[in-house]
């Protein structure tokens, strides 16, 4: 007669990457489990530190006119102890950006995880501009030490009606390289968060595609343009999307 009994909880685990049921070994959890919270602790610690490769970045945006600026935040060490830094341009970078109005303006930020930027700006950037036909872009800008609001400021000096910033979110203990997008009808200096729409959660790890992600933003900023605002105003009703090349056309509202 075999003692072996199934472990109830597998089916579970198996459908979430929430750490559920870990078990024990005495009054703490096995080794292993304690291992795999160490090393998710590291991703994002190392998420949250590491650099963004302006460089390696452009090389995977062939086509497009770039801009790069910085924060105020001189260093990232005080950039994470000084938020307020991150929202605003370094002295004189304003002055450094063209007057281009433009209806959508892409701001790239690398926010909280640089390694998020790195991963996936590029491949949602290559599937949202295509979506964008009809309307004038301008140049994609990358900043550096930079927070969502810093967007508003870009946005103002160029004359973006619309501003889309993708930014690296904060990493979590399952996912470290999420990329989310804002959108600002209308930038300026001073707009609440309540005047923007976001879509969170573009990674790999079952997150959204670039392609799904670009067909939300590009019914957003369609939306957008036509409806003159951004933020609570703005509900979402873009069709489900399941993947590259299997979801519906995407129209204007």
């Amino acid at each position: 007669m075999s003692d072996f009994s199934p472990d109830p909880w597998a089916q579970l685990r198996a459908a979430t990457p929430a750490r559920i049921a870990l078990g024990r070994a005495g009054v703490a959890v096995p080794t292993r489990a304690s291992l795999d919270f160490q090393f998710a602790h590291a991703r994002a610690r190392d998420a949250v530190h590491s650099e963004l490769d302006v460089a390696a970045l452009s090389q995977h945006l062939p086509g497009h006119q770039l801009l790069h600026v910085r924060s105020a935040a001189p260093s990232r060490a005080v950039y994470l102890r000084r938020p307020d830094l991150g929202r605003r341009l370094a002295c004189g970078q304003a002055n450094e950006l063209p007057h281009a109005p433009c209806d959508v303006l892409i701001v790239v930020a690398d926010g909280l995880s640089a390694r998020a930027v790195q991963a996936h700006a590029s491949g949602v950037i290559d599937a949202l501009v295509p979506q964008l036909k009809g309307l004038r872009l301008g140049p994609v800008v990358i900043a550096q030490q930079a927070r969502v609001a810093i967007g508003d400021e870009i946005g103002a000096k160029i004359g973006a009606r619309l501003c889309v910033l993708l930014v690296g979110e904060r990493p979590g203990l399952t996912v470290a390289d999420s990329l989310g997008a804002y959108l600002t009808f209308a930038p300026q200096p001073g707009i609440r968060d309540s005047a923007r729409n976001c879509v969170s959660n573009i990674h790999a790890q079952g997150g959204l595609s670039h392609a799904q992600a670009a067909a939300k933003i590009a019914w957003l900023a369609q939306a957008a343009l036509n409806l003159g605002l951004t933020g609570t105003g703005l509900k979402e009703n873009a069709p489900q999307i399941a993947g590259p090349g299997q979801g519906p056309e995407i129209a204007p509202p």
